[in-house]
C-alpha cells in the first residue's frame, strides 16, 4: 500500500481547492536560492491500490498527523529557523487518517488543513511530524494510542511505535524528492505529493510489536489526477495472472540507477493505476507469480510519461526449472571507533539490461504482499563478528531474463533479454526512523555481478558498512 499526502502548493487562483486562507510565514535565514513572492499550500492526503486485507495483513493503519513542514535547505537540522509551517491548524487539533481508508476518488482520501501562504524558493527537505502515541484526541480509532494498526485476520488494535516521528518529523531529504528538490517560483500553482508508502514502513519486531520504519518519496503532481495505468496479462493465456502481480514505478537517480519511486498490486482483472504522480518520464517493472508460486519473467516498458496508458503487457512464465532464485548474504555496520553501530540498509536487486540499470522488485508473497526491497536493521547479537553490528538477510527474485521495450502509442513490443537474470545487491544505509537521512561512510554498498546459471540459491558477499552513526 502507498499513501499519498498531497501538499498543493497554489501561487493563484486558478486551482479549485477548499478553505483557501492565507497566513504569512516568516523568510529563513538559510533561504539561499528561494525566490521572492509568497504562495498558498493546501495539504490533502490520497490513496492509490492497497495491499490491505483480506489479502494482506492490516484492516487499517491509522496514523495522527499534527504538521507538515518544508525548508529550502538540503542540510537543515531540527530546530533550524527555515522551516516553513504548512499546517499550522492540525498543531492544535491533529487529524487522525486511516492510511487503508477509501478515497473518494481516484487519488484523494482528506483536507489535511487549509491553505497557507508559502514562501517561493526551491524546497529540498520536507518533514511529516505524527502524534506521540500518549497524545489524546478526538474521536480515537486506536483504543487511546494516536498510531495504530489494526489486523485483517481478528481485528485486533495494536499501537504503532514511534521512534523520533513524533518530535522531529518524518523526514524526506532531497535525494528522495524528485528532481532534487520542490521548485516554487512566485506566481505559479503546484502541488507536492508525499507518497508514503504504507506497508513497506511497518515492521513487526521480535516481540510482536509493530513499528513505523517510514518509507517516503515526493515529487510535484497536478490536482487534475494525471496517472499512468494499463492491465497486466499472461501471454500464455491472454488473461489476467491468477495470483499476484505486483507493478512498480521507476526512474533514474543521481548515478543513472532506476529507482522505485511507487509500486502498487494490480487487481484481480489485471489493471493498475498510479495516481497522482509528478510530472516526467518514467520505466514501469511488472512481476508476477501464480498462485501457485510459480514465477513469471519481468516486463519492463521504457519511457512511459505521465499521463500516458501502457495498454495490455504480457507477462511470460518462467521456462526454467526454478523460476526464482533465493539471495542469501549478510550486512555488517560499525562506527568510526570500530564499534557495532545500528543502522537500518535497504536492499534492493540491480539488473542491467540494454546498458541500463533497473532495479528488480523482491517476489511478490514471498516477503509480504507488496514488497518491492527489503529494508533490515543490524544489531548486536552473538553472531556479529567482533566490532560490528549485523543482520542476515533473505531475498527471493524471479530467475528468468527480462523481458524489454520502449513505450509506443501504438503498441508495445517486448523483447527477451536473456534466459537467465544477472543481480547486483545493492545496500543503502539510512539513519533509523529518519525517513531517509543517509548513514555510515560510503552510504552505499553494491556486491559483485551475480548471473544465474544451475543454481538458484546465491550467498551475497558481505556488505561491511562502516563510519555509521
Amino acid at each position: 500500500m502507498k499513501c499519498k499526502i498531497l501538499l498543493s502548493l497554489c501561487l493563484s487562483s486558478g486551482v479549485l481547492l477548499a478553505g483557501l486562507v492565507a497566513i504569512a510565514c516568516g523568510s529563513s535565514a538559510n533561504s539561499a536560492g528561494s525566490g521572492s513572492g509568497m504562495g498558498m499550500a493546501t495539504v490533502s492526503i490520497s490513496d492509490p491500490a492497497t495491499c490491505a486485507g483480506p489479502d494482506g495483513p492490516f484492516a487499517h493503519v491509522y496514523v495522527t498527523i499534527t504538521d507538515v513542514q518544508a525548508n529550502v535547505s538540503p542540510t537543515a537540522g531540527d530546530n533550524d529557523s527555515g522551516w516553513q509551517d504548512l499546517t499550522p491548524s492540525l498543531k492544535s487539533s491533529p487529524k487522525q487518517i486511516d492510511l487503508l481508508g477509501q478515497a473518494n476518488n481516484q487519488c484523494f482520501l482528506a483536507t489535511l488543513g487549509d491553505a497557507q501562504q508559502l514562501q517561493a524558493g526551491n524546497y529540498q527537505q520536507i518533514r511529516l511530524i505524527l502524534a506521540d502515541n500518549s497524545m489524546s484526541i478526538s474521536n480515537n480509532a486506536c483504543n487511546g494510542s494516536a498510531n495504530c494498526v489494526v489486523l485483517a485476520s481478528d481485528g485486533s488494535i495494536h499501537t504503532l511505535q514511534l521512534s523520533s516521528e513524533s518530535k522531529t518529523g518524518l523526514k524526506i531529504p532531497s535525494g528522495q524528492i524528485a528532481n532534487g528538490g520542490f521548485n516554487i517560483a512566485a506566481g505559479q500553482t503546484k502541488d507536492l505529493n508525499i507518497d508514503f508508502n504504507t506497508c513497506a514502513s511497518i515492521v513487526q519486531e521480535g516481540n510482536g510489536q509493530y513499528r513505523l520504519k517510514p518509507v517516503l518519496h515526493a515529487g510535484e503532481v497536478s490536482t487534475t489526477s494525471t496517472s499512468i495505468n494499463g492491465t497486466v496479462l499472461d501471454q500464455s493465456t491472454g488473461k489476467p495472472v491468477n495470483g499476484t502481480v505486483l507493478v512498480a514505478l521507476e526512474q533514474k537517480d543521481s548515478t543513472g540507477v532506476d529507482r522505485i519511486i511507487m509500486s502498487t498490486l494490480a487487481g484481480a482483472d489485471g489493471s493498475f493505476v498510479f495516481c497522482p504522480i509528478p510530472a516526467g518520464t518514467y520505466d514501469v517493472v511488472i512481476l508476477g507469480v501464480t498462485s501457485g508460486g510459480t514465477a513469471y519473467q519481468p516486463s519492463i516498458i521504457t519511457g512511459v510519461a505521465n499521463g500516458q496508458t501502457v495498454g495490455n503487457v504480457d507477462l511470460w512464465p518462467g521456462t526454467v526449472t526454478n523460476s526464482t532464485a533465493t539471495f542469501s548474504g549478510l550486512v555488517t555496520s560499525q562506527n568510526s571507533s570500530n564499534a557495532g553501530a545500528v543502522t537500518d540498509v535497504e536492499l534492493s536487486a540491480l539488473e542491467t539490461v540494454n546498458s541500463a540499470t533497473y532495479t528488480l522488485p523482491l517476489v511478490p508473497g514471498i516477503h509480504s504482499q507488496s514488497a518491492a526491497t527489503l529494508t533490515v536493521e543490524t544489531a548486536a547479537n552473538s553472531s556479529c563478528s567482533t566490532g560490528t553490528d549485523c543482520v542476515n538477510y533473505s531475498m527471493v527474485l524471479p530467475a528468468g531474463g527480462a523481458y524489454i521495450g520502449t513505450y509506443s502509442s501504438s503498441g508495445i513490443t517486448l523483447t527477451l533479454s536473456a534466459p537467465l537474470a544477472t543481480y547486483v545487491i545493492d545496500g543503502q544505509a539510512f539513519v533509523p526512523s529518519s525517513g531517509g537521512v543517509t548513514d555510515c561512510n560510503p552510504s552505499e554498498i553494491k556486491s559483485q555481478s551475480y548471473t544465474l546459471s544451475n543454481a538458484f540459491t546465491v550467498n551475497v558477499q558481505t556488505l561491511a558498512f562502516t563510519q555509521c552513526q
